[in-house]
């Protein structure tokens, strides 16, 4: 919740930026604050960001402590809020069978931060005390960071931060209603009818108090460490930290590399095809189970982000002690995984591919990625999908008629406009295109949709 909440406020404020989000109330961040960024497995996710308990100050050599020069500045009054209402009936009709199902979801959250202040580090003067200090290379800090590859040190530059009690509310009213029929019939099975009639409720309202002089964002500076203990501060966008090797080359140039602006939609989606293919070949039942666990959290920013990271950790091990509450929180998603035997790794790491897509998305595509996860309409957004990855075009005739009804039409425009797609009618036929400065959007987009139709199937 806090950490959705910051997220969004970052999306706001500075999407794009140098501005990190704080994802736990447990953090202590505070100017020089030593950070830990990770690099993560596919070049299109953010790094991981993973604040200690020690500054600066605590890793150098000698007794003297660095004695930073800051400001305050008032930053922004903030208050804003996400959410909206969600409503969707399905009716399905089989060989004797019958199926409709009606839901409604209304879910709000409230970010009431109030008026903020933006602290930040003269950085002339931090480079003129540090230039000739050393980090102490047998902290044990220090020894644990360089050990893992594409770990990278940063410092605390600046930082946003409450300046009175403030608070963040989240509503959420669920209802649903399931019916119908299912017979099953074939040879030497006996005729099996399932009926049922049932509805569900959920409502619930929490708020959280946040006390004032709590970090809500802060932006780093990259630290380039030579094997003596010598380091640079990375005072460039572009310009990464990392630590020396032996060969003299810097750790971090160990991560995936990352791609241009524009990127290859179709280059990167061929290499990935074997996901979307483990994931299409999967037994029908698990299919589906898989299926409905997934868009059922895939609106909920921190479930869809715990999901990710224990799949992460099934697929790439892990030690932190965060991985057991990861996965004790998806646990029926990993049971279904655990149940395919021989070909569990390949299907955790298919998962692990979408998840991360999913993961990446700004709240407002994610929200609409929800209201269109339904079995009628991923066909149709697979189809605009090879529609993008190819030519950019699409006959009309290609997909469902009630795709192109107003309401849901839009829906879907909006879906692609927020990856920076644009969708359009063009006479008799639809037509995408990928906007500037659009940067890894449409592949996550691409990579999300192909993923959940491969198992809406």
């Amino acid at each position: 919740m806090f950490a959705t909440a910051t997220r969004n406020f970052v999306e706001e404020v500075d999407r794009g930026g140098s501005l990190i989000p704080v994802s736990s109330l447990n953090d202590t961040i505070s100017l020089l604050t030593v950070v830990i960024k990770k690099k993560r497995v596919w070049f299109w996710q953010q790094p991981k960001y993973l604040p200690t308990d020690f500054t600066l100050n605590d890793i150098l050599t000698g007794n003297t402590p660095i004695q930073p020069d800051t400001t305050e500045l008032p930053f922004i009054t903030y208050n804003g809020t996400f959410g909206g209402n969600i409503k969707g009936s399905a009716e399905a009709t089989f060989i004797q069978s019958n199926v409709n199902v009606e839901g409604k979801d209304t879910s709000k959250l409230q970010s009431l931060f109030g008026s903020l202040k933006k602290e930040e580090l003269t950085v002339q003067k931090l480079m003129t005390d540090s230039k000739e200090r050393l980090l102490d290379m047998s902290h044990c800090l220090v020894e644990q960071t360089m050990m893992k590859p594409k770990q990278v040190f940063g410092i605390v530059k600046e930082r946003i931060v409450t300046t009175q009690p403030c608070s963040v509310i989240e509503e959420v009213q669920k209802e649903g209603q399931l019916g119908g029929m299912l017979t099953v019939c074939g040879p030497k099975v006996k005729k099996i009818s399932l009926k049922e009639n049932a509805s569900l409720s959920k409502d619930s309202n929490v708020t959280m108090e946040i006390p004032p002089h709590t970090t809500l964002a802060y932006g780093l500076i990259e630290l380039e460490v030579k094997h003596n203990g010598h380091f640079k501060l990375c005072l460039m966008s572009g310009v990464n930290g990392g630590f020396e090797e032996v060969d003299g080359l810097l750790g971090a140039s160990t991560a995936p590399a990352q791609h241009s602006e524009r990127v290859d939609l179709k280059q990167v989606l061929d290499e990935l095809k074997e996901h979307f293919q483990v994931l299409s070949a999967l037994p029908a039942q698990t299919k589906s189970s898989l299926f409905q666990q997934i868009t059922t959290l895939i609106s909920d920013r921190a479930l869809v982000s715990s999901l990710q990271n224990a799949l992460h950790h099934k697929c790439h091990g892990d030690d932190s002690a965060s991985a057991a509450a990861h996965e004790q929180q998806s646990p029926d998603v990993l049971d279904l995984v655990a149940q395919n035997g021989e070909s569990k790794d390949g299907v955790v790491e298919a998962l692990h591919l979408v998840l991360s897509a999913v993961d990446e998305m700004p709240s407002e595509c994610l929200a609409l990625l929800g209201m269109c996860c339904s079995r009628a309409l991923l066909p149709d957004l697979e189809r605009l999908v090879q529609c993008l990855v190819a030519d950019g075009t699409l006959p009309l005739s290609a997909v469902k008629q009630t795709t192109l009804e107003d309401k849901l039409f839009v829906g879907v425009q909006h879906l692609f406009s927020s990856s920076r797609v644009s969708l359009e009618r063009d006479g008799d036929s639809l037509r995408t295109k990928v906007q500037q400065e659009a940067g890894n959007l449409p592949l996550i987009l691409c990579i999300a949709v192909r993923g959940l139709a491969s198992l809406s199937q």
